[in-house]
């Protein structure tokens, strides 16, 4: 008997149209189009940061222009107008020399109270551009060196350098010549320290107004230090805001005196320099720090600040900078920022104060005798012992960046050590920016690490649930529902957690604690309970709906654990008021006087709950994706072998589905260190390095979306946020590549072929 031969399939059936493969080869080639170009964009993005970040990490450029000689004695003051194009130079006599630097030429302006006079002892303000003089007679007065501008017709500027004589002034204390002398003007206060041959005094001046005219200069009183001073005078100074002084003696020691109701008193006695007299004494740009120099060329700065336990601001160092070498010092502060100028017998230094870097270091063709910075901190200027002066550009634009600056502890003004602190504006010209990356560093892992304690366990545990044990119906109806959770805008949720959810926690934190230890506990203890049942009443549910009987004994206890939390609140958390002894039950008011941290209403408690429910579908829906998607002969095979649910969960699915798990949370950990508005909206967005959970945060992210907006272009700070930027893609690219490494791993491991 043959059997029937099947029939052959027609070969067309085979064929593809030729449109269908025009647009197979023109999709692929759309594809490989389309991923190149995101990497490009990534790479493009990257490129875009690093190159806005460079800057921040150069050196100071100098460079040296001519030199304009100027015929006479060496210049005992140097300064210049806020252009740098006019410095004037005072050797001690009645002219003031001005030079032009573009032409070389100069102008001579006589100063009328100095004629017939002995000068002996000079100071300069460069804030004000004054020059305060000392006389053999003992009188002291000042000139001020103003640069008016004016324009012609076609608008071109010219500076015409006046000099403004102010009154002079008799010093009743101390005997003969002035050798040292220094003004400061805070406007309201004046003060004029002066140390004569024999005796040291401080003159107070104010402007008394009068009916008509410009207010006149007066002394308001003279406080004579002599007897606070037991050595000789090596160096006055007086500080910017014209309410205290320091007197350097020829014992090595610096006295800090200060205005104290109306009168001036000793407040500080300090030796900078162990066996070493100070020669020089500056004030840099604020008032607040002062550069000592001694004649072996070592440099220190001391600030003031409250030591620990005191109540009043006293100097101590915060800053030691390297040698100047051998000649006489140099010194001239930056106007603009923490900069500033020094060097001696030839070699020049600018330095910062802050980063306690230094800039740029070079040599002078000629050794100065006096030095100064204009007032836009682009060119300084050095005078020569033969009156030459010669002009260097200075290109600086971020003295105060720097790998110490971003990541390491740096000892700022007003502090009492070196901390990790970011405050990049202030309410002031002399503020000193703060660019700490740390805080924000710490604050984004802070916020993530809490919200990731939230929502890990949760998220985790309900795809488990659904993927394992939740009946087919129900699945339909949740996972739906947590993949629109994903889908609330950030903005919302901030918003909820500011205004609604901190006030609740700042009130229930004791029924808040209760809740978190009770829902586990409890629903083990149900589990517990319910698995010794027989068989004939867990029967009754189907396999899955055990929930109907979990649910409302959690919510039951978490009812209960709600309302004892006031009970727990006055057993356990009772504050007591140190000056009335009275005793308070409350645990906003405890917990500082416990654990010595603060308590802030917005703080990470309220960014966990919060982001966390905002992470919770992302872990969620890639968990129980990977849940679901192990082959359901392994299951059932592990079922058929007599294994209970919760044994084919834990020995099979869960290895199985590891990679998926942890994509899930790397995913997740994304979301959370890169979240912007919740934070902003949730905390006080405080920079802090504390892990406590009762404070704020700012993170990186948040800190970018707050600050950019407000940062000038090029500057300091707007770089500074493009680096923040840049840790922000490091850190996530560095951990999602361990975690790529890690699911790879697992992958293999765990794999079924």
């Amino acid at each position: 008997m043959s059997s029937a031969t099947p029939p052959s399939p027609d070969p067309k059936r085979f064929e593809v149209s030729r449109g269908t493969l025009l647009l197979d080869r023109a999709m692929t080639q759309l594809i490989r189009v389309g991923g190149l170009a995101v990497i490009l964009a990534v790479f493009g993005i990257f490129f875009f940061i690093v190159k806005e970040i460079l800057p921040l990490f150069r050196s100071a450029t100098v460079v040296a222009e001519h030199a304009v000689e100027t015929p006479g004695d060496a210049p005992r003051v140097l300064g210049v107008d806020e252009w740098g194009e006019m410095p004037f130079l005072y050797r001690g006599g009645a002219e003031v020399v001005v030079v032009e630097m573009a032409t070389g030429g100069r102008t001579v302006l006589p100063v009328s109270s100095l004629e017939g006079v002995e000068v002996t002892a000079v100071s300069y303000d460069p804030v004000q551009r004054r020059v305060a003089v000392g006389l053999a007679d003992g009188r002291v007065g000042s000139f001020v060196v103003n640069y008016d501008t004016e324009f012609d017709g076609e608008g071109e500027r010219t500076i015409v350098p006046t000099v403004e004589v102010e009154p002079w002034f008799e010093v009743g204390s101390g005997e003969g010549r002035v050798t040292s002398l220094s003004y400061g003007d805070g406007g309201s206060s004046r003060m004029l320290v002066v140390a004569r041959e024999r005796g040291l005094a401080a003159l107070r001046l104010g402007q008394k107004r009068a009916l008509i005219g410009k207010p006149k200069l007066t002394l308001l009183g003279e406080t004579d230090l002599s007897e606070a001073l037991d050595a000789g005078v090596v160096a006055t100074v007086a500080s910017q805001n014209g309410e205290a002084a320091l007197v350097a003696g020829d014992d090595g020691r610096v006295r800090y005196f200060q205005v104290d109701a109306g009168e001036v008193v000793l407040r500080q006695s300090f030796e900078p320099f162990a066996g070493q007299v100070p020669v020089r004494m500056d004030y840099l740009f604020g008032g607040v720090s002062v550069a000592l120099t001694d004649a072996r060329g070592e440099q220190k700065v001391f600030s003031l600040f409250r030591p620990e336990g005191s109540s009043k601001r006293l100097f101590g160092e915060t800053k030691e900078f390297g040698d100047l070498g051998e000649g006489t010092p140099v010194f001239a502060p930056s106007l603009r920022n923490k900069s500033f100028l020094t060097g001696a017998g030839g070699r020049l230094f600018v330095r910062h104060l802050t980063s306690g870097a230094t800039r740029w270091e070079g040599e002078a063709s000629f050794e100065p005798v006096a030095a100064t910075i204009d007032g836009k901190t682009e060119h300084f200027f050095i005078a020569g012992r033969e009156g030459q002066v010669q002009r260097f550009e200075l290109d600086d634009p971020h003295p105060e960046a720097g790998w110490r600056a971003f990541f390491g502890k740096v000892w700022y003004e007003g502090g009492s050590e070196p901390v990790y602190q970011w405050q990049s504006t202030g309410g002031s010209d002399d503020f000193e920016p703060k660019l700490s990356l740390i805080p924000l560093i710490v604050g984004s892992l802070k916020g993530t690490f809490y919200a990731l304690l939230f929502s890990v366990p949760v998220a985790l545990l309900a795809a488990v649930f659904s993927a394992a044990f939740l009946p087919h119906d129900m699945k339909r109806v949740v996972k739906p529902a947590m993949e629109i959770m994903a889908s609330l805008p950030s903005v919302v949720l901030g918003f909820l957690a500011g205004i609604w959810l901190a006030p609740i926690i700042e009130d229930k934190v004791p029924s808040i604690l209760l809740v978190c230890l009770s829902l586990p506990v409890s629903a083990l203890a149900v589990g517990l309970l319910w698995s010794r049942q027989p068989m004939r009443i867990r029967g009754r549910f189907e396999g899955g709906r055990e929930w109907m009987v979990l649910v409302p004994v959690v919510m039951l206890v978490s009812w209960v654990a709600w309302s004892l939390g006031p009970m727990l609140e006055k057993l356990a958390f009772v504050y007591e008021d140190p000056t009335s002894g009275r005793e308070i039950a409350d645990f906003r008011l405890w917990w500082p006087q416990a654990t010595g941290l603060s308590f802030d209403q917005r703080n990470s408690l309220v960014v966990g709950f919060m982001m966390g429910f905002a992470v919770i579908p992302v872990i969620f829906t890639i968990a129980e994706d990977a849940l679901s998607n192990v082959p359901k002969t392994l299951t059932a095979a592990a079922s058929a072998l007599g294994a209970s649910r919760w044994q084919v969960v834990w020995s099979i699915i869960i290895p199985v589905a590891s990679p998926g798990i942890f994509s899930a949370l790397m995913i997740g950990f994304g979301r959370a260190v890169g979240e912007t508005m919740i934070v902003v909206m949730a905390t006080g967005n405080t920079p802090v390095t504390e892990w406590n959970i009762f404070s704020g945060m700012r993170t990186l992210s948040a800190n970018i979306a707050v600050e950019l907006p407000e940062a000038a272009p090029g500057s300091t700070h707007y770089r500074t946020l493009f680096l923040g930027a840049l840790v922000l893609f490091l850190l996530t690219f560095l951990l999602n590549s361990v975690a790529e490494v890690m699911r790879q791993r697992l992958r293999e491991k765990n794999k079924l072929v």
